[in-house]
């Protein structure tokens, strides 16, 4: 994939634009991280040649000035809200973010559980993390919100949230995901600052929408596909073109809110200086643009991602047909097909020759494809020894090895042997090999087999590959390529004909 944004660049004019916010407010600004903390992998692929974790970068440029606040909201925590490209709960997401936190040299302040209405599995969740020595605050739902502003900024609304104390003049409040709470949290520290006779101020930094690209330039209309169960949409900020007569591009629930945020603004500062909801970003994504047309081909391809991903969480229940419309409706308006991914039509063409091969054989055949860094795609499609994933992996290990197609990197009595652990001790119905398990054996082929050690080192080059499955992975399968770090999208076909699948 081409380039098509400067990262260093990028993170230079960030970083100033951070600094020059927190010293137009002084003592204290809470600036809300929007979008991914780390592991941004959206941003990266629709803007190739961002970092995923370029929002760590800045953090440590800002670590000796900064604390940090974790917030996360206690209904997602209920619901088991999954974190699409780890497939992990948002809290346990929220524990690893501490984790990966302090690895990169940096601390939680605390973590706000918000719109706590004392949730059992929030309040799990907030036990675990108090009896593992880290603050844990919870916020209830604010009294008179978002109507009556004087009730809000009252003691009875944001005053009867617990101040959370810190002690640097940049105060970062982040959280696993949207809605978390955020927001609300940076106006309930403002509220009690004021209180205390200190002053102190807001600013937003978001990646999605970029304000300063067109409204439908395929970068933004990929964040409308990345929030379609949100229902977030792209909108001129009619605030900003009526103040500076310029356009500017927000999203809807920014400029919705922004009339009652000034508001709020009016009454716990002296004088709020901002006039539109874009005002209030610090956002320079759109300066480290540097090749357009990348960037564009990259936003569509995304697209496409999203509306494999959303059709395979209906059929699972996770979303409902209204997410599905939102993202065919995206596809139609940039006039894109399923077929537009490279990696779709091979992947069926796999899976249909197995069907051929397979007459009168009831099993469900599966194909998948990937693409090399080359460009070239190389297929798989499942047997009774192996999985679609398993074999795509291995023929593409073996091609970027230079592995003739006819050398075996399993011996088949390591196959054997694995489906008969399957069979006789695991008591799984089906004992051909998934990928977690093809690695394993494929690991441990290599100690004794230099052909296999040879693949072993080549299966890093598959990180950022794009793949297809004609079927939804199985669990064993999924966790594999996603560890392996590939791009994945499925049709919505299950692969099994079970409701369970281990």
């Amino acid at each position: 994939m081409k380039t098509g944004f400067d990262n260093e660049k990028y993170l230079k004019l960030q970083g100033e634009a951070i600094l020059k916010r927190m010293e137009q407010f002084g003592n204290k600004l809470y600036l809300e991280f929007g979008g991914k903390l780390i592991y941004d992998y959206h941003a990266a692929r629709v803007l190739p040649g961002f970092h995923p974790n370029v929002k760590m970068q800045l953090l440590q440029q800002l670590k000796d000035r900064a604390d940090i606040l974790l917030c996360i909201y206690a209904g997602d925590i209920e619901r088991r809200k999954i974190r699409a490209d780890f497939g992990i709960t948002y809290d346990i997401d929220a524990m690893k973010l501490i984790d990966d936190l302090k690895a990169h040299g940096l601390s939680v302040a605390a973590v706000v559980i918000t719109r706590f209405e004392g949730q059992p599995a929030a309040t799990i969740f907030k036990n675990k993390l108090e009896r593992r020595g880290l603050t844990v605050h919870t916020h209830s739902f604010t009294k008179g919100y978002p109507t009556d502003v004087d009730t809000v900024v009252s003691d009875e609304g944001y005053g009867a949230n617990p101040y959370v104390a810190t002690d640097k003049p940049l105060v970062v409040v982040t959280g696993p995901g949207p809605n978390s709470g955020k927001l609300a949290t940076c106006l309930s520290q403002m509220y009690h600052d004021h209180r205390r006779g200190l002053k102190s101020g807001y600013a937003k930094f978001e990646t999605f929408p970029i304000w300063n690209i067109p409204l439908k330039h395929p970068v933004n209309v990929a964040y409308e596909a990345a929030t379609a169960d949100l229902r977030d949409r792209n909108m001129i900020d009619p605030f900003h073109l009526e103040a500076y007569g310029q356009t500017a591009v927000n999203y809807n629930r920014d400029i919705e809110v922004f009339p009652v945020l000034r508001r709020i603004l009016a009454k716990i500062m002296d004088d709020p200086p901002y006039k539109s909801p874009t005002d209030m970003g610090v956002n320079c994504a759109g300066f480290g643009i540097v090749d357009d047309g990348a960037v564009q081909d990259a936003a569509r391809q995304e697209v496409i991602r999203r509306y494999f991903r959303y059709r395979c969480e209906h059929i699972m229940g996770f979303v409902d047909g209204g997410t599905v419309q939102q993202v065919e409706l995206i596809m139609n308006d940039l006039g894109l097909t399923p077929e537009d991914r490279p990696v779709v039509a091979p992947a069926r063409r796999a899976a249909a020759e197995g069907q051929d091969r397979g007459k009168g054989n009831e099993g469900i055949f599966c194909g998948t494809a990937l693409q090399l860094p080359d460009g070239m795609i190389i297929a798989g499609k499942n047997s009774a020894q192996m999985h679609a994933a398993s074999s795509l992996v291995l023929n593409a290990v073996k091609r970027l090895a230079g592995i003739p197609d006819s050398i075996h990197l399993l011996a088949p009595a390591v196959i054997e042997s694995i489906a008969k652990l399957d069979r006789q001790v695991l008591h799984k119905s089906a004992a051909s090999l998934d990928l977690e398990e093809t690695l394993i054996a494929l690991a441990v082929s290599a100690m004794t087999n230099p052909t296999a050690a040879a693949a072993v080192e080549h299966l890093k080059d598959l990180q950022g590959c794009e793949v297809h499955s004609t079927h939804i992975p199985t669990p064993g399968d999924d966790e594999g390529l996603r560890k392996l770090g590939v791009n994945l999208t499925s049709d919505p076909n299950f692969s099994s004909h079970s409701l369970f699948v281990a």
